[in-house]
């Protein structure tokens, strides 16, 4: 019985997000398409600020597309899967993040690129590992020799899942809608103005 009223109470707290986001969506974008410097003032993301280029790979992900622009429903999808699909899903979805030219495979400047923007959004933040403190590229030299099966300096979408699913510390670090995601959320709530 609990465990119904809290389903059914995350759930209403979900459409009263997606109201309201609604509604800033109409008032920040009347036409109906989201460009990327709308979303990252939808988002309060400073254009050239450290979330910058994390606001614009998730941008590039949201638009299922590819006309550079995000409408409603593109936007609302990718909400949902990121806060409610399962974990293959939000896997996949992850990993467009990561492959910022859409070659269908991750490299290590790509891969250094969103792990960069992550810790520096986290930079109040430890980035734990269980030998403490790791530097970005210590960290993707850790991803790359558990992830890269192959050894071909390249992740493919497999390669990605099955590694996350492996180790609980690689599925921390590159799920990407733990913390970062909160983050633009709460940013987003800061500079809401209804």
């Amino acid at each position: 019985m609990g465990q119904t009223q809290q389903t059914e109470n995350s759930e209403e707290i979900d459409v009263k997000m997606i109201q309201d986001m609604y509604k800033k969506f109409v008032m920040e974008c009347p036409s109906g398409r989201l460009f990327l410097h709308e979303f990252k003032r939808f988002f309060g993301v400073d254009p050239t600020g450290e979330a910058s280029e994390y606001a614009e790979n998730m941008f590039r992900a949201f638009d299922k597309n590819g006309d550079n622009t995000i409408d409603f429903l593109e936007f609302v999808a990718a909400l949902n899967l990121v806060f409610r699909g399962d974990l293959d899903h939000k896997l996949r979805w992850s990993f467009k993040v990561y492959d910022q030219d859409n070659n269908g495979s991750v490299d290590r400047d790509e891969l250094r690129a969103i792990v960069n923007s992550i810790y520096k959004i986290k930079r109040g933040q430890k980035m734990d590992t269980p030998d403490g403190q790791m530097t970005v590229d210590q960290i993707v030299d850790r991803i790359f020799q558990a992830v890269d099966t192959d050894g071909d300096g390249q992740i493919t979408v497999e390669e990605f899942i099955r590694g996350a699913k492996q180790d609980p510390w690689l599925l921390n670090m590159l799920k990407l809608d733990i913390k970062p995601t909160i983050w633009m959320m709460e940013q987003r709530r800061k500079s809401a103005h209804f």
